[in-house]
């Protein structure tokens, strides 16, 4: 399997985590370092793995509401072999939204290292 198969897998266990608010899969795609942020909030919002997971633990799944999925990669940049960036799309409840993922591969595991979002109101 290539890299960008390789990538291409994990954003669809992303998209998959979003949708069924998995823990598991959360876990899965992102690096336990990794960095959650958005400027789209009254004032810059940056939280790590524990307060994003505390955060989808709480909060009732697009499956469970029966929400039409709205998921696709629009783009995958290598930047050699242990670097990618990701410019995905998905909608969650009334919020569209443009996901900027930066992957990294250790142990020839590729994992989401940044998530860098913006999102628009329906």
């Amino acid at each position: 399997m290539s890299n960008f198969q390789k990538i291409e897998s994990v954003l669809q266990d992303y998209f998959d985590a979003l949708y069924y608010c998995d823990l598991k899969k959360f876990s899965k795609v992102f690096h336990s370092d990794a960095v959650y942020a958005t400027a789209d909030e009254p004032s810059l919002l940056v939280r790590n793995m524990n307060e994003y997971f505390s955060v989808i633990e709480a909060r009732e799944s697009p499956a469970s509401r029966k929400e039409q999925r709205k998921d696709y990669i629009e783009s995958v940049e290598l930047a050699g072999d242990n670097t990618a960036f990701a410019r995905v799309r998905c909608s969650i409840a009334n919020r569209d939204f443009v996901d900027f993922l930066t992957l990294v591969r250790t142990e020839n595991s590729w994992k989401i290292i940044a998530k860098i979002f913006h999102f628009t109101e329906k």
